[in-house]
């Protein structure tokens, strides 16, 4: 059975930095991609980053581009997402997720997931 679960989620100040977790179980976890999604009360679910089987190749939504970097350790099937410069606006659950999906185009599409954990709720004061 594919468990993915996220923890580091939490009520932070605007300006602050947060580190999300997602360990991964029951998947073959080096041949996945893996990405961070989030999703605001009363919105859609939002692609925010993704990164490669391998690691080279990663992709950030323009909103969080210069703020988030994501990145994997394959001996640990963890994927992390650090968040610099948290805004208000980046209130949401994050959701991890993983797929095989290969190029900046398919990662970035939520269709493209097989496996999601529940999330973790980030909330930005101002």
């Amino acid at each position: 059975q594919v468990r993915m679960a996220e923890s580091g989620g939490g009520l932070v100040q605007a300006g602050d930095s947060l580190r999300l977790s997602c360990a991964a179980s029951g998947l073959a976890f080096s041949v996945y991609s893996l990405g961070w999604f989030r999703q605001a009360p009363g919105k859609e679910r939002e692609f925010v980053a993704a990164i490669t089987r391998s690691g080279y190749s990663t992709y950030n939504a323009d909103s969080v581009k210069v703020r988030f970097t994501i990145s994997r350790d394959n001996a640990k099937n963890t994927v992390y997402l650090e968040m610099n410069i948290l805004k208000p606006e980046d209130t949401a659950i994050y959701y991890c997720a993983a797929s095989l999906c290969g190029s900046g185009g398919s990662c970035r599409n939520r269709a493209a997931y097989e496996y999601w954990g529940r999330g973790t709720q980030v909330t930005v004061s101002s």
